[in-house]
């Protein structure tokens, strides 16, 4: 590698060389600037000759290994986002519940658990409800909620 290095400079500095001789030979004119627009793209070959001569053929890139980590992540951030998705769904389905037990004049206090859904988004699947049992209130998350009444966990004496 460093005797290709070697080579390739030594060839820059002879061709600069018989650059500068044939330029202080050439007269004044149009022939000198000719021959200085010549030698500029013998110079410019000579410094592109390590990329012209490399053979493109033989050059193999791979990208399995950055495709397979870039796979990864991908799935990482996609399980993180599900994650994010179902807290907050979860969150906000609690505060529907309690919000929905005091326009009953209730004080429920709710946690949701959720489950994703056929297509992957988390819905809700269970309540645990601190408060005074409501029929009414366990009948409407059912109906608007989807969580069945045994799915609903009552802890009627903590609030």
């Amino acid at each position: 590698m460093i005797g290709a290095v070697r080579s390739w400079l030594a060839s820059i500095a002879a061709v600069t060389m018989a650059l500068t001789v044939l330029q202080t030979l050439v007269p004044e004119g149009t022939l000198r600037k000719i021959s200085g627009f010549t030698g500029g793209l013998l110079l410019l070959a000579a410094l592109l000759q390590p990329v012209l001569r490399t053979d493109l053929g033989r050059l193999r890139l791979d990208f399995s290994v950055y495709e397979e980590a870039l796979a990864g992540r991908a799935a990482e951030l996609d399980a993180a986002g599900k994650e994010d998705m179902a807290a907050i769904i979860a969150g906000r389905t609690a505060a529907y519940i309690s919000d929905k037990a005091d326009a009953l004049g209730l004080r429920v206090a709710a946690r949701v658990e959720t489950e994703p859904g056929a297509d992957g988004i988390p819905l809700p699947a269970s309540a645990d409800l601190t408060g005074p049992y409501s029929r009414e209130l366990a009948d409407w998350i059912a109906g608007e909620l989807g969580i069945p009444a045994e799915r609903q966990v009552w802890h009627e004496g903590k609030n």
